[in-house]
């Protein structure tokens, strides 16, 4: 059974969720719609591109990520079909594919890319708003159906990348920035368990605020605690044990985030 993910910007209020889920099962009706997020802040290209790379090496082999935040929708932005190692990403070409081609790169897999201009593979009818319906879903629904990647449309070899911050080996530890904050208020940064090895900090610091708890889960320091701790993913976290880190430090992204190692 093919699988088809779901990434949007969308939230749920309107329909085009359900819209884009119906398209895809007029082309391939025996496939399994996973919806990943349809909570993407509006047009936040970095944070759907950090949810896909979070999620699509979980996914079986021949998975196919739909990802559509696409403020560029309408306008000469290519949309794009890509295969990155045994899985497969669909929608704008804005760079949201960065962190996973990255990832797949260091692993040597291979990547392909192509630009859908095929509009055999299209709704008959296509709107300037909304391409997540009219090209996006129907083409995953081919895809998911058999239809050969190259046959979507022309091969392409330079998609649109990001640049992303680096966390910075410094004198006394690293210095990185918040990237990310969950549903839960947890700070997520870009330093992450290979910089730090088998180093416990002296201190984490979040632009004016020291954390000098850290821990392996939450519930080794009493609720309200402000603690760092590796995520699931690897990455340096902030946190505040049963509440809301973002709340209590109103912190924005980009923000510093410092480790200090022991002296």
């Amino acid at each position: 059974m093919p699988i088809v993910t779901l990434i949007t910007d969308f939230g749920l209020k309107d329909g085009n969720v359900g819209v884009m889920k119906g398209v895809i099962l007029r082309y391939a009706p025996e496939t399994q719609i996973i919806d990943l997020s349809h909570n993407i802040a509006p047009q936040n290209i970095p944070e759907a591109a950090l949810v896909l790379y979070r999620s699509a090496p979980y996914f079986p082999k021949g998975s196919i990520h739909v990802v559509v935040v696409d403020p560029g929708v309408g306008t000469d932005r290519r949309p794009i079909a890509a295969q990155l190692g045994d899985q497969y990403y669909i929608g704008p070409d804005n760079g949201v594919i960065t962190s996973l081609l990255e990832y797949t790169e260091s692993k040597g897999f291979l990547t392909e890319f192509i630009h859908l201009n095929n509009p055999n593979y299209w709704l008959p009818q296509i709107s300037d708003v909304f391409h997540g319906r009219d090209i996006f879903a129907p083409v995953a629904g081919h895809l998911a159906a058999g239809v050969e990647i190259r046959k979507l449309g022309t091969s392409i070899s330079s998609p649109v990348r990001l640049s992303f911050p680096k966390p910075v080996r410094t004198e006394y530890g690293w210095s990185g920035e918040v990237i990310h904050v969950d549903h839960f208020g947890n700070i997520s940064s870009n330093i992450r368990r290979e910089h730090l090895g088998d180093v416990v900090p002296l201190k984490v610091k979040l632009r004016d605020t020291d954390i000098s708890h850290w821990v392996r889960t939450f519930g080794m320091r009493p609720t309200g605690d402000l603690v760092a701790l590796y995520g699931s993913t690897g990455n340096l976290i902030i946190s505040v044990v049963n509440g809301s880190a973002v709340e209590r430090l109103a912190i924005e992204l980009g923000d510093r985030v410092e480790v200090i190692f022991p002296s």
